[in-house]
């Protein structure tokens, strides 16, 4: 029994590191979290208005608000996403200023610039395939399969920002994937080997998130996770595509 429990050394080494170092920002990430509410209450009335003429609503659904204090909570929720954004953003810069992407810049900064270049770059490219093609293939989804059930199809203003913006900022997140595992690995965070090795759980995870975030069928939960894992994929080759040069070089 007590050895059904046990934990590989190696995974709570790791977790362990990587608790340490988040606890040793504490104080920058709640900054940026606070930072973040406040950006994010004033902005939510044009934020709510630019939405609702995007054309995103689909035909014959209503957007309703049900409580007095649900707009409120809404620009709250607004700011605490905005602030976990900062926050991620924090940290791949200090991961960045940790290692070095490049062996001609030694520097941290030239590491920092081209992080911050990247993660614009794939944060980006998240809101785009969110935007263009989940978002509405989602909406229109669940609109067609409530319709279709003659039921009449209202939702609340919060559920409906709420479920745009978590969708956009996942994609957002996920897509950071292959730059998180270059500097995790470059920073020495973690190992290759030990990648490799729990490659399929974080496969898993992908694909639990995944199916939080779509409707209960195959293709919506492919289109959320599969961009995310080929990302991945794409860092670790990228990474052993340099370590044979390396290796060639030496």
């Amino acid at each position: 029994m007590n050895e059904e429990l046990t934990i590989d050394p190696e995974i709570r080494n790791l977790f362990r590191q990587i608790s340490d170092h988040i606890r040793s920002r504490i104080k920058l990430i709640v900054a940026l979290f606070i930072i973040g509410i406040a950006i994010g209450i004033p902005i939510t009335h044009r934020l709510v208005d630019w939405l609702l003429d995007t054309g995103l609503v689909p035909d014959d659904v209503n957007i309703i608000i049900l409580t007095p204090v649900e707009f409120i909570m809404l620009q709250v929720r607004i700011g605490a996403w905005l602030g976990v954004g900062l926050a991620v953003l924090a940290l791949i810069i200090d991961g960045a200023w940790k290692s070095g992407l490049t062996k001609k810049s030694p520097r941290p900064a030239t590491s920092v610039v081209l992080s911050l270049i990247f993660a614009i770059i794939l944060g980006a490219l998240g809101v785009l395939y969110s935007w263009n093609l989940l978002t509405p293939m989602l909406l229109d989804y669940l609109a067609n399969d409530a319709q279709s059930a003659g039921l009449s199809t209202e939702w609340r203003l919060s559920s409906f920002v709420g479920f745009i913006i978590s969708l956009c900022l996942a994609c957002v997140i996920g897509f950071q994937a292959p730059l998180i595992t270059t500097l995790s690995l470059r920073s020495g965070a973690i190992d290759r080997i030990t990648l490799l090795e729990y490659r399929r759980h974080i496969w898993f995870i992908t694909f639990v998130l995944g199916a939080a975030f779509s409707p209960p069928d195959p293709l919506s939960l492919f289109l959320v996770s599969l961009p995310i894992i080929l990302l991945f994929e794409a860092a670790l080759l990228w990474d052993n595509f340099r370590g044979e040069n390396k290796g060639a070089d030496a």
